[in-house]
């Protein structure tokens, strides 16, 4: 039965093959096969579900594998960067993991729960900011909040052309100079906490996110990874 089409090279994509990019390029060198047929155009209508697919001769299929990392500071999350700074790929050296995808993003100086599949449909769901889970990060800031302004973090500030805001902040511990912060977002802002606390003259000292909907980073030891469970997944699936 026919079904949705697509781009060949997004059709690897979305099949959990490849970066769009990658898939751009084995199909132009001729590895790819539809049906058959070499075919040597990333645009050509591929059928997403029934296109049978192979790369280099073999069946192009791939099984869904959904993964949490515990990312450390320092590194940075992308698949390759042009200024040769350590990816948080490097976690994953050794593994034999096939294409696998951040779903969503940490800066390089945060640090926790970061999740990686190569199914782009189920990565999309979660990134949503309408459908999404919420996001909770435990932060270490320069500062002893008071309650104003732990309201002022969840009322919001406008940066740059845009509001934003906490869907909850609450003091978790306090020492003589610094405090301990847990803040939850219901959207993903690039660097939403560190440019709200900013505008706020906070200053972050660490950022870690703790949870992503009930999924939580738990005892995970920093720099290391395991496949989500059934449970875990679908709990996470809007």
């Amino acid at each position: 039965m026919s079904g949705t089409r697509h781009g060949l090279a997004r059709v690897l994509s979305k099949r959990g093959l490849c970066s769009r990019t990658e898939a751009m390029r084995l199909v132009r060198e001729g590895r790819v096969r539809l049906d058959g047929c070499i075919v040597r155009d990333p645009e050509h209508p591929t059928d997403l579900q029934a296109a049978v697919i192979e790369i280099d001769g073999e069946d192009a299929q791939a099984a869904p594998r959904y993964l949490m990392l515990n990312k450390p500071r320092g590194l940075v999350t992308t698949a390759r960067d042009e200024q040769g700074r350590d990816t948080v790929y490097r976690c994953f050296d050794g593994a034999g993991l096939p294409w696998i995808a951040p779903v969503g993003r940490l800066d390089k100086a945060s640090e926790g729960l970061l999740l990686f599949t190569n199914n782009p449909q189920w990565a999309a769901r979660i990134t949503d900011p309408e459908t999404g889970p919420d996001k909770t990060y435990h932060v270490q800031v320069d500062c002893i909040p008071d309650a104003a302004m732990l309201s002022a973090m969840q009322t919001g500030v406008q940066v740059e052309g845009q509001w934003l805001r906490a869907k909850s902040a609450l003091l978790l511990r306090a020492g003589e100079k610094h405090a301990w912060l847990e803040i939850v977002l219901d959207e993903g802002r690039n660097r939403q906490i560190r440019r709200l606390l900013a505008a706020l003259d906070i200053g972050v000292l660490r950022l870690v996110r703790v949870g992503i909907g009930s999924l939580a980073l738990g005892d995970l030891p920093k720099g290391q990874w395991r496949d989500l469970t059934e449970a875990e997944v679908a709990a996470l699936s809007p």
